[in-house]
């Protein structure tokens, strides 16, 4: 695990949880020296994706970890926790099981989806070689690329970044990530006393999207945009400004 702290360190406390198959350098490449401004922030890198070696274990052991240094360097406490995508299932899993405790838990437009065991074991065997394999060739790299420029906007340079992210890291980190996230579950209307939970929900995900984030906590702060899932991050200044925007004013509530 990697914890590496940047930023204003004067500035109110963010921890940045990294998305599937993303260490948080290219996850949040694009905002982290607007972000670094105002927040001290906590960059963390899972087992798996921190570049020693290690291979990502489940969703619990590395919560736990993340847990263990809450407690051990800022007494169980810190001022916001910003998940991309499966990274929100951690900024869920430590709001719900307050063994630390997050004022600001920040949700970037997840799918928190859950399954049981055999429909995860099915979904990871399906998604893991889809994942992995975008840059088997060369004409499937540019076939990805020419996609996601496309679908997200993103610049051809942001593209290459992010498809290069994909072969920096394990099959089975990949695939135990994948599949854990989906068995680790959330329960229905997580309320803690002192946490506000905001999500950053990206309407052309879908409507069902919405209707989990209602389900599993009570009373969020939803803030909807006009975008794909996490386009703000991929997807230039016109979808990122008023996305930062939002989070100084979670942060400030």
């Amino acid at each position: 695990m990697e914890f590496y702290e940047t930023g204003n360190m004067s500035g109110k406390t963010l921890m940045l949880l990294p998305g599937t198959c993303c260490d948080w350098q290219m996850n949040f490449s694009t905002v982290i020296d607007r972000l670094s401004e105002k927040y001290h922030l906590i960059c963390v890198n899972y087992d798996g994706f921190d570049g020693t070696g290690t291979v990502f274990p489940d969703m619990i052991t590395v919560t736990e970890k993340i847990e263990k240094y809450i407690q051990e360097n800022y007494g169980g406490r810190v001022d916001g926790a910003l998940g991309s995508s499966l990274g929100s299932s951690f900024v869920g899993q430590l709001i719900m099981r307050e063994n630390i405790h997050v004022d600001h838990g920040i949700f970037g437009s997840p799918d928190l989806d859950q399954s049981g065991v055999l429909s995860a074991k099915l979904k990871s065997a399906l998604v893991t070689p889809l994942l992995t394999g975008f840059t088997k060739s060369e004409k499937k790299k540019q076939k990805a690329k020419k996609k996601f420029v496309e679908l997200f906007e993103m610049d051809v340079k942001t593209a290459e970044m992010f498809l290069e992210s994909f072969t920096r890291f394990s099959t089975e980190s990949i695939k135990n990530e994948f599949y854990t996230d989906l068995i680790t579950c959330l329960k229905d209307d997580i309320h803690v006393e002192g946490t506000t939970t905001h999500f950053i929900y990206a309407n052309k995900m879908g409507e069902k999207y919405k209707k989990r984030y209602l389900k599993y906590f009570r009373d969020p702060d939803i803030r909807e945009f006009n975008m794909q899932h996490e386009q703000w991050l991929f997807g230039g200044a016109g979808y990122a400004e008023p996305v930062l925007k939002a989070i100084d004013e979670f942060m400030e509530s």
